[in-house]
């Protein structure tokens, strides 16, 4: 087991003072094609890079597509795990590549999807305990997207599912967890509390407003998440790069939401 290896690795993907994280999932042409603020991976990630986010979310094989050879440094989060809005369960992850793959590409960090309460779910947990054990022996951090999703999740938001979600994550061997916002402060102080590994939020689907996903970011900031992984809010919003910085003022220097607008309409 390499511990200083997850070390060094951890560094490349969070900021070294305040030991918090501001990543942007970009893996999404997986799930849902060549959506909006995808097509030009290359300059998305310049743009990204640029507002100062710790590292980008991508597939295998747009690695090389994401690559610029230019610009600001930027860690790179490679995600092992898929499925298609045209499959038969979207809900069911399947591992489509390795974490040795992952080394071979230079990748900080690797991540994997995990619906607790799918159909397969016990094959999703099969899945991220074996990656665990195998980022373990490599020295490799492994961030686990731990949702509440199936027949039996009535609220995906709901803080108790979304509590034990997170801590199945942490049960079986994340470095980071990656979950759900629940709403409010004080149910997001539960989920932080009951995990004890970092918790980072999702973005989840566009909001309609900047002000809502800043909110939220705050929200979450102050219920003591290590960060948040934010997608579709940042790379469709109209200036992806005062966006990041904008939420890394949040995240970082614990900017109010208001403070984090005033810094991004500048």
């Amino acid at each position: 087991m390499s511990e200083i290896g997850k070390r060094i690795r951890i560094e490349r993907i969070t900021n070294r003072q305040t030991k918090r994280t501001v990543i942007v999932p970009m893996d999404h042409g997986l799930s849902m094609g060549p959506i909006a603020g995808l097509e030009d991976m290359a300059t998305m990630v310049n743009k990204i890079a640029d507002g100062g986010a710790n590292a980008v979310i991508l597939h295998k094989g747009i690695v090389r597509a994401g690559h610029r050879g230019y610009g600001r440094d930027i860690g790179l989060i490679l995600h092992l795990s898929g499925s298609t809005s045209l499959g038969p369960d979207p809900n069911s992850k399947v591992l489509v590549t390795t974490v040795e793959e992952a080394i071979s590409l230079g990748a900080d960090a690797v991540s994997i999807h995990i619906n607790v309460g799918a159909p397969n779910e016990s094959e999703q947990l099969l899945a991220l305990g074996s990656v665990a054990e195998i980022c373990a022996k490599w020295g490799m951090p492994l961030l686990a997207m731990m949702y509440p999703r199936g027949p039996k999740v009535k609220s995906e938001h709901d803080p108790d599912m979304v509590a034990h979600a997170a801590r199945v994550g942490a049960e079986l061997g994340a470095d980071i967890v990656k979950t759900n916002y629940t709403g409010d402060i004080d149910s997001f102080k539960k989920i932080v509390k009951g995990c004890p590994v970092p918790v980072v939020i999702a973005g989840g689907p566009k909001m309609s407003t900047t002000e809502e996903v800043l909110s939220m970011a705050a929200e979450a900031m102050e219920a003591g998440a290590a960060g948040v992984s934010i997608g579709r809010n940042v790379f469709q919003h109209s200036n992806p790069t005062a966006m990041v910085r904008a939420l890394a003022k949040i995240v970082h220097d614990r900017f109010s939401a208001k403070e984090a607008l005033k810094e991004l309409q500048r």
